[in-house]
Order: C-alpha cells, then sequence, then structure tokens
C-alpha cells in the first residue's frame, strides 16, 4: 500500500507589497485584536493574483493560494512554472524557510533542502566543517556524519579544496559540495530548486543519476523544479504545474509539460489571424493550417491529426495585404513535448521560391513519409522574401497530433517510449 509521506492542504502564502507590516497602527491593532479573538487577519481577504506582469489595485499579493497535493514515498514530484508562478516559495515553505499564511503541512521524516547557491553553508567555515553543520542542522550526531563525510567529498569533486573556506569557492563548487551534502545524508524528503543549473553538464547528469538512486533504490522522495523539460521528464514520475500561484495540474508527466510549453492556451490552427503576437512587417499574414494525410489508400482532409508514415499534405494559407506576385519562402519548425526541435520543413531547402498573388493565396507541402513517432507537436511557422526579416512569425501557434502506425512495415507497432527521428524529403508547390 502506497504510504503518503507529504500532504499539503489549503497552502497560501501572502505578501505585502513595498513596506513590511500593514503600515499603520490601527491596521496592526485590528489584525491583533482579530488574533487574540482566534479570528481570520481581516487583510487576508484582500489580495491581487500573484501575476508579475499586470500592475495590481492592491498592495497585498497571493504568492501562493489554495494549494493541495499529496507526495507517495519514493514518488520524484517535478514542479514546473514560469518565473514568479511561486514554485520557489512553495519550496521556501516546505523547507521551514517560511511559514504559510493559511493552511497545513504534513511531513514524515528529515526535509533536506537546496534552494540558492550556498544554502545553509557559513562563508567563514570550510567546506569539512559545513557539512558537520549542515549534517546537524538536519538531526545526525557525529559518528553518522564521519561515516559518510569520504562518500560526500568524493562525490562532489571538491576534495583538493575540503579545508578551504567556501567563501573562495565558485558557485559552481558551492552547488557540487551543497547537492552532495543534501543527497548523502540520508534525508527521507530531498527538495531541490532549480540551482543544479550553475553546475557543469557532467555534475548535472550525476546530480540526476544520484536521484533516481535516491528515490528508486532507497525509496525516498524528491522534490524537483527546473525549467529543464528533458531533466523533468527523465526524472520525475509525477507532476505539478503551477501559474500566477495557483496549481493547474497534477499528474501525468508530459500531459503536464504539453499543458505548460502550450501556455495552457486553446490552439486553434484554422484561426490564426487572431493571434497577436506575431512578428514581421505584415505584408502578408498567416490565416491557416490544416493537414491531410494519405494513410493505407485512405485520405483523411484538413485534420489536425495525422498518421505517422504516411503520406502528408499541410496546406498554408495566406492573407496577403501587399497582393502583387511576389517570390517567397515559408519554414516549419517542430517541437516535441519537452520543446526540443525535431524537424524543419522548408523551400529554402529547394532554392525554388513560391509565388503569392492576390487578396488569398495557399502554399502546399508534400511529405512523402512523415515518419515521427506519435505525440502532439507545436510548429512555428515563417514566411517572407529573400534578404528580408519576413512578413509574418509564429511561434508554436499551431498543433498537430500524430497517431502512431506500423510505419516500419513489421506487423507491430513501435513502442511509445520509442525515440528517433528520421530524415524527411520534401517537395514544394502552389495549388
Amino acid at each position: 500500500m502506497n504510504e503518503v509521506i507529504l500532504k499539503i492542504e489549503n497552502l497560501s502564502k501572502q505578501y505585502r507589497l513595498g513596506t513590511v507590516g500593514t503600515g499603520t497602527l490601527s491596521h496592526d491593532l485590528n489584525r491583533w485584536w482579530h488574533k487574540v479573538r482566534g479570528k481570520e487577519d481581516p487583510f487576508l481577504k484582500i489580495g491581487d493574483v500573484n501575476d508579475r506582469s499586470t500592475k495590481g489595485a492592491s498592495d497585498y499579493v497571493w504568492a501562493l493560494k489554495d494549494i493541495n497535493f499529496e507526495v507517495q514515498k519514493g514518488e520524484v514530484l517535478g514542479i514546473i512554472g514560469k518565473n514568479g508562478a511561486g514554485k520557489s516559495t512553495l519550496l521556501k515553505i516546505l523547507s521551514k524557510v517560511t511559514g504559510p499564511t493559511t493552511g497545513s503541512i504534513k511531513s514524515k521524516g528529515r526535509i533536506a533542502s537546496l534552494l540558492e547557491v550556498g544554502t545553509g553553508f557559513h562563508p567563514e567555515l570550510t567546506g569539512r566543517e559545513n557539512i558537520y553543520l549542515n549534517g546537524a542542522i538536519l538531526g545526525m550526531n557525529k559518528a553518522e556524519i564521519n561515516a559518510k563525510i569520504d562518500e560526500i567529498v568524493a562525490f562532489s569533486g571538491c576534495e583538493r579544496y575540503i579545508d578551504t573556506p567556501v567563501k573562495r569557492y565558485s558557485s559552481g563548487m558551492t552547488v557540487r559540495l551543497a547537492f552532495s551534502v543534501a543527497a548523502h545524508l540520508e534525508p527521507d524528503i530531498l527538495v531541490i530548486d532549480e540551482v543544479l543549473a550553475v553546475g557543469d553538464a557532467e555534475f548535472q547528469k550525476k546530480a540526476i543519476g544520484k536521484m533516481q538512486d535516491i528515490s528508486k533504490g532507497e525509496g525516498r522522495t524528491v522534490l524537483f523544479v527546473s525549467h529543464d523539460m528533458a531533466a523533468i521528464q527523465n526524472l520525475c514520475t509525477e507532476l505539478l504545474v503551477l501559474e500566477n500561484g495557483k496549481s493547474i495540474y497534477q499528474g501525468k508527466v508530459v500531459e503536464g509539460i504539453d499543458l505548460y510549453l502550450k501556455g495552457n492556451r486553446s490552439i486553434d490552427n484554422k484561426s490564426l489571424l487572431k493571434i497577436k503576437n506575431r512578428v514581421g512587417d505584415k505584408t502578408s499574414l498567416f490565416k491557416s493550417v490544416s493537414f491531410s494525410s494519405e494513410y493505407k489508400g485512405k485520405m483523411y482532409s484538413k485534420t489536425d491529426k495525422i498518421y505517422s508514415g504516411s503520406k502528408v499534405y499541410i496546406d498554408i494559407e495566406l492573407k496577403n495585404i501587399l497582393t502583387t506576385k511576389r517570390a517567397i519562402y515559408i519554414a516549419m519548425d517542430f517541437v516535441d513535448s519537452r520543446n526540443i526541435p525535431v524537424m524543419n520543413i522548408s523551400n529554402e531547402f529547394t532554392k525554388k521560391p513560391l509565388y503569392s498573388k492576390g487578396e488569398f493565396s495557399t502554399i502546399r507541402f508534400e511529405i512523402p513519409d512523415f515518419n515521427l513517432r506519435a505525440m502532439e507537436y507545436l510548429i512555428s511557422l515563417w514566411g517572407g522574401e529573400v534578404g528580408t526579416a519576413g512578413f509574418d512569425y509564429l511561434q508554436n501557434e499551431v498543433k498537430i497530433e500524430v497517431i502512431e502506425t506500423d510505419f516500419f512495415g513489421t506487423g507491430s507497432i513501435p513502442r511509445a517510449k520509442q525515440h528517433g527521428y528520421f530524415l524527411l524529403h520534401n517537395n514544394c508547390e502552389n495549388i
């Protein structure tokens, strides 16, 4: 039976912008009077949503609002969201760096945290002394730390400098030692913020491997915040997505990453003219994109789903502000659920321009063998003339879902987890 090791109920954190406190004696007395009577703080009833990009009407802001989730023992929970979504605030509350405004946290066992470069380190103490200091904070005795110290130093790769004050360490060395301490002193819950990005590629790979060992081999729990979607997908078993201080998703990792990358927006390939976030001189605009696939002799027309391994037609409709005939190039960039580029299609490769004329024109791309694996992809569109910055550019505003098929002709469908991207050939023509 699964054991819940961490439970968060109705967790909220409110901050006052500008000065600390209520600002007036009457407000302080009002807050104190409500508190002694066991009443709710009257200033908690006001406050804006934590949207850092807009100017609020209140001096109070909810960094977190009504967060609820449970974490099972041995689970790796990824936490993602835009800057200012509340990720670091949540981890600071869990690590008891700060307290919640409302709500409760129930946990079992020791929590070790790595939130910022040098978290828990005293700059005047040596690396070795800081290892003992961190162990004592976690409740370990000297004998327990002695049994682990050689392993901690070896993993950190800082053995030559272990008896040097950490104020002389680089940020990368500090993170190496801090992570090594947090990971090896046997916490029941390991909390890691995106501080690992400071380390080099070799250490990041080493750290992720250690976190996998902690969760799978030792049955310990990890909470991991990162903007690296590849690391999130490879490491985490569950995902929490935060937006403006609120939880908008908790569940499977791939679905959560898709939601985050799409920005929780609805994509309509047929109504691209509604999109305001576009770049270019706007002499032509992308109006719509539609996909057709020819699979097993049957044509599936004008859908947002195509079959892998089939012949695919991509029809791009333009609205031309400049209606005179001109030679243009079109490019499409495909990214997968981790925002990793997987394919580019363009008539720039063939050095054969397409021709646009009139108020509306349609360009067709033909791909004989569309062999991307099954998942949703986002597509960026660029259009322009030779030697120009382009008339229109839409980033990740088109969506296509690929359905898995037996495109190898082996009689079986490839596994969903199989990775592999194939060189595609494309022909471009007017219709």
